[in-house]
């Protein structure tokens, strides 16, 4: 090829490239002969190192380098003199000239394989080495950062696997760091927490984060957990992918287990408040209500629900005794001056529906953990003469006296408890609505205290079959509810169900003469079949009545499929609405009897169902059905219609008593009902001092104002009025000044026991003592011994009523029954 007029050629011609490119190459270039003198040194020594190329050719390599250099790079010359080629990378100096080089030291040899000289390439480096000392030194900060980090630190691979950890890492889950080099970070994962790890980490990988936050479990080496706060970045390459990820692990154990403290305090401070007997009421710094517990609801009328957020002043109002003017609460007074202040004395506390509690009490404020002021506590207790029998019957209205257990009312209060501590701890419970199979047949062929007994036995056995975290609860006649604040599914609940069930076959308490005893149980798991209380009940009842209808004496769970309203209460509802139009409801009456003279002066009227003297169905099966489906008000009117009827008989036969009807709620509160009794009365042409009326302490106070309106509508036609089940619903008894009653019925529970028991006995004598004094007659149900009849003989009750004196027989036995008394 020949150059053009556009291409470079040396001077001197072609001959002459190899000089060209040797003395402009950018690089130092020499040749050092066996003498140790410089043969050739090319031009780019001028440039780089301000050396004349002339100046060294021919002398030695000691007398041109210079000391300095020769301590750092004469090991490799004599290396490449001895025939082993050598690498320098170092300083280089000439004059005050300095550079970083790279370089090469090739032995020379001659045809008889002797070294005759050395050639010399060094290459400036200096920009390469200073970049690298940048990044060694990054790296170095980088390292320093992470292995010293005062939190666990690692480098990972996109599949959890460890490229490097830091020792705090290592102390915090006990392993080496070789160790942890050959494990992944899924493998220390705490299994329950994995599905939500995997699924950040699948999102970080493609690349729908860059990073993630999570709090987990991970296993120590020696098996507990470890509580982190775990942070999760991701590091990719120039064309997105990820690389790696570096991960920050903070161990927050500590914390954990200071926020299960405060939760266990929390939980222990409520449950105290709940136990205690002194109402407790708080508010904030605009003395805007935050709590009540259930004595402060019960003595304010107000339940906690109604009162939050509510003024003190309109929750919590206080009279003076004496001259009845307001009392300026204390509460107001010891947030205002951050102190402790009593309450002067006379103070009464008015309740919601205006009856009146006479108090002592104490108010402080309240501190958060910085000392300020933040709200405050007022505590405050009856001292009236029945406070006493009040904090009995408090205990006694939630708790069954015949076996000791939870009521309905209680078990209700549980219930929501377990499920908001389920809803923060996303754990599980159960419910077992249990109900004891054919027991009126064992009622009847072995006498009441035989089925008393049985239940007792029941209720024991459930009982010590338990955790003491569970609750056992009786809510009516042979039904008990068993509630499992932490259960494992479905499986949890169906083994201990099992077990329950074989324990009671191997018992003695399951045979009572030629009956063997067995009971069937519906379950309802929370969340997966409820998530609120009522609905657990409803569903734990529903699963019962299906195995009831399926041949009893086994479990079920409840499933969507079942009806809302299970087979037999549809049956009941249909087959009711048909009894009523056939006539199929019949009036039995149990006699009262004077308690002095034993001359029957009264009758209860009771519902029956009966088809050719046989029972279709029992009250405790078709009343409350009747209630839930609105029956009670037609089957309601009829039974008063009736009572008249047939009392009106009896008096104009010459044998005149009061007939007591029992009415239900919405039965009472029913527009039509005051009409219903007035057309009634006409109709049986009967005296209306003849016919009382029955209602119960929850009916009446659950409509407050609107019930004492009603019930004085009544009075005013001359019927009178008793309060059934008294005892059992409410603490306070400063309200029966408040509505128009004429009788008190003492509930079957305190009657019981009172030859017996002390407690009973006291509130019994209490009850007819102060229902004297309010000039009202008293009639104690359920009377079965002698004893029990004495007892209330001396205690002053007015009437008896029970198996003692007789059962509840057909109208046309009764009317025998009365000539012959």
């Amino acid at each position: 090829m020949h150059p053009t007029d556009h291409e470079f050629v040396p001077a001197g011609g072609e001959a002459q490239w190899p000089a060209h490119v040797l003395q402009g190459a950018p690089a130092l270039i020499t040749y050092i002969d066996r003498h140790r003198c410089f043969r050739f040194v090319n031009a780019t020594h001028q440039a780089w190192l301000d050396i004349d190329p002339q100046r060294m050719i021919g002398r030695t390599v000691d007398k041109v380098l210079g000391d300095w250099n020769l301590q750092r790079a004469g090991n490799c010359l004599e290396q490449a003199f001895a025939g082993e080629p050598s690498v320098y990378e170092g300083e280089l100096f000439a004059g005050t000239a300095r550079c970083y080089v790279h370089g090469n030291f090739q032995p020379d040899f001659d045809e008889d394989g002797s070294v005759r000289g050395v050639f010399t390439v060094f290459i400036d480096i200096t920009a390469r080495h200073a970049l690298e000392l940048q990044l060694r030194e990054s790296e170095q900060r980088f390292f320093g950062a992470f292995q010293h980090a005062p939190i666990g630190m690692a480098l990972v691979t996109i599949d959890g696997h460890m490229l490097r950890v830091n020792a705090a890492l290592c102390d915090m889950l006990g392993y080496s760091e070789q160790e942890l080099l050959t494990r992944a970070l899924p493998d220390l994962t705490h299994v329950d927490d994995l599905p939500a790890s995997r699924e950040l980490s699948r999102s970080l990988r493609e690349g729908r984060r860059e990073t993630y936050q999570l709090e987990k479990r991970y296993i120590h080496r020696d098996g507990h957990v470890v509580h982190v706060l775990l942070s999760v970045s991701a590091v990719r390459s120039i064309n997105g992918e990820p690389n790696h990820a570096v991960a920050q692990i903070l161990d927050i154990s500590q914390r954990k287990a200071y926020e299960e403290a405060l939760f266990r305090e929390r939980e222990l401070a409520e449950v105290t408040l709940r136990s205690i007997g002194d109402a407790v009421i708080t508010t904030d710094l605009q003395h805007r209500v935050t709590s009540l517990n259930p004595i402060a609801e019960a003595m304010t009328g107000w339940s906690q629900a109604e009162a939050l957020g509510k003024p003190m002043s309109e929750v919590f109002r206080l009279i003076d005794s004496r001259t009845r003017e307001p009392l300026h609460s204390p509460l107001l007074d010891a947030i205002a001056r951050d102190a402790i202040v009593e309450l002067k004395g006379n103070a009464v506390l008015l309740h919601r529906n205006g009856f009146e509690t006479p108090i002592e009490d104490s108010a402080a404020s309240i501190h958060d953990h910085a000392g300020s002021v933040i709200g405050g506590v007022l505590v405050f207790h009856d001292v009236s003469e029945t406070r006493a029998l009040a904090l009995k019957m408090a205990h006694l209205a939630q708790h069954d006296t015949l076996t000791g257990l939870p009521n309905r009312s209680l078990l209700q209060s549980r219930l929501e408890q377990v499920l908001a501590a389920a809803v923060r701890r996303h754990d599980e419970a159960a419910l077992l609505h249990i109900d004891i199979d054919h027991f009126k047949q064992i009622n009847d062929a072995l006498g009441h205290t035989a089925g008393d007994d049985l239940l007792r036995s029941f209720a024991a056995h459930l009982r010590h079959h338990l955790r003491n975290e569970d609750t056992v609860s009786r809510i009516g006649g042979d039904e008990f509810v068993v509630l499992l604040s932490h259960v494992d599914g479905r499986s949890g609940a169906s083994q201990l169900c099992e077990k329950l069930m074989r324990l009671w076959q191997a018992s003695p308490a399951s045979k009572m003469g030629e009956f063997n005893i067995d009971f069937s149980v519906g379950i309802s798991v929370y969340p997966d079949d409820a998530r609120d209380a009522e609905s657990m009940l409803r569903n734990a009842d529903i699963a019962m009545y299906e195995v009831k209808m399926q041949g009893r004496n086994d479990y079920r769970f409840f499933t969507s499929q079942m009806s809302e309203l299970p087979a037999a209460r549809l049956r009941i509802e249909q087959d009711l609405r048909r009894a009523l139009k056939r006539g199929e409801l019949r009036l039995h009456y149990q006699p009262k009897v004077d308690a002095r003279s034993g001359a029957i002066v009264g009758a209860e009227a009771l519902l029956r169902w009966q088809v050719d003297g046989q029972d279709v169905y029992l009250p405790d099966q078709f009343i409350p059905v009747a209630e839930e489906s609105g029956l009670i008000v037609p089957i309601g009117e009829w039974v008063i219609s009736e009572a008249c009827r047939q009392a009106g008989e009896w008096y104009r036969a010459g044998r005149p008593i009061v007939v007591a009807v029992n009415v239900a709620a919405p039965q009472f509160q029913h527009p039509g009902f005051h009409a219903t009794l007035r057309n009634a009365l006409e109709e049986a042409q009967l005296p209306p001092s003849l016919i009382e009326l029955e209602l119960t302490e929850r009916m009446v106070m659950s409509a407050g104002d609107q019930s004492r309106a009603l019930m004085q509508g009544i009075k005013d036609l001359g019927v009178s009025l008793a309060l059934d089940d008294f005892g059992t619903g409410y603490c306070s008894l400063s309200y029966l000044k408040y509505f128009p009653i004429d009788a008190l019925k003492i509930d079957r529970t305190f009657v019981r026991d009172i030859a017996s028991d002390a407690d009973n006995a006291a509130i019994t004598d209490a009850i007819i003592t102060m229902a004297r004094g309010l000039e009202m007659n008293v009639v104690a149900e359920g009377v079965e011994t002698t004893a029990q009849a004495e007892h209330l003989r001396r205690a002053g009750c007015s009437l008896l009523q029970g198996f003692l004196f007789g059962t509840a027989i057909p109208a046309e036995e009764f009317s025998q029954f009365l000539w012959v008394a």
